[in-house]
């Protein structure tokens, strides 16, 4: 994972809500491990026509989301199964960021824990955001804050132990192997102790 300090992009929105893990990436496709390739899948019955060729009424066919990573989604993001594939798909379309008044506390685990920001809004900023799709915003990890546009701010809270793994690229296994030495001289220490 790299560190993530900072996400500057326009950004995407999709108005539906409760869009569940299964309309993120669906069970069909949850067939690998391997974490590359699974963007291709990602919103697949809905990115897609029946005959294989981009949906043009789907949001993020659209031309104007094309190369934005920050996703702003109606309510009740990441809702459904715990798959962890979810997450995998968005980063490998590209979406490092995911903006939402309310995301499945499962999902935004998932998502923190493999470097995809999920930040939760209240209900006022969410709405702004959803209806202007398109603007720059830049997310800052270390100070919090959402810049606006117009110099404005959206202040978010991140767990600390989130923030640290994000912001130094670990995950839950980079953190402890970090502390290798520390967890060797405690085990040592209680053996004597025994």
């Amino acid at each position: 994972m790299k560190p993530i300090t900072r996400i500057h992009s326009r950004t995407a929105v999709l108005l539906d809500e409760n869009i569940d893990t299964d309309r993120i990436i669906p069970a069909r496709f949850l067939t690998t491990t391997e974490r590359a390739g699974l963007g291709k899948f990602c919103f697949n019955d809905w990115r897609y026509a029946q005959d294989g060729s981009d949906n043009p009424a789907f949001p993020l066919n659209k031309p104007e989301a094309k190369g934005c990573s920050i996703l702003v989604a109606g309510r009740n993001f990441g809702c459904g199964s715990s798959r962890e594939h979810a997450p995998w798909a968005l980063l490998d379309y590209g979406i490092q960021a995911v903006l939402c008044s309310e995301i499945a506390d499962i999902f935004r685990g998932n998502a923190l824990k493999n470097g995809l920001f999920a930040i939760v809004l209240d209900e006022a900023e969410h709405r702004w955001l959803l209806k202007n799709p398109g603007i720059e915003l830049s997310i800052d990890v270390r100070e919090q804050a959402i810049e606006l546009p117009d110099g404005g701010r959206i202040r978010f809270q991140l767990e600390p132990f989130a923030r640290h793994c994000l912001l130094n690229g670990v995950d839950q296994l980079g953190f402890l192997l970090q502390h290798n030495d520390a967890i060797t001289h405690f085990e040592q220490h209680q053996e004597k102790a025994a």
